[in-house]
């Protein structure tokens, strides 16, 4: 019983953290122009492929880890 209890628990959290955020993001600012065009090659890249490589190298880490 205590472990259906706390996956009920777990799952409730996971929920209401969403929705926090969920409104969080909702109530923001847009954010600012950047002014710049994507077709420049001088355009930042956004964070989002930032996010891709760092997960890439975790899970290289983390193969190259297994195999010793």
């Amino acid at each position: 019983m205590k472990q259906k209890n706390k996956k009920i628990l777990i799952l409730s959290c996971i929920i209401l953290i969403f929705f926090i955020a969920l409104s969080i993001s909702s109530s923001a600012n847009p954010p600012p122009d950047s002014g710049c065009d994507p077709a420049d090659p001088t355009c930042p890249i956004d964070g989002g492929v930032s996010v891709l490589v760092a997960i890439g190298i975790g899970l290289g880490y983390k193969k190259s880890i297994k195999k010793k």
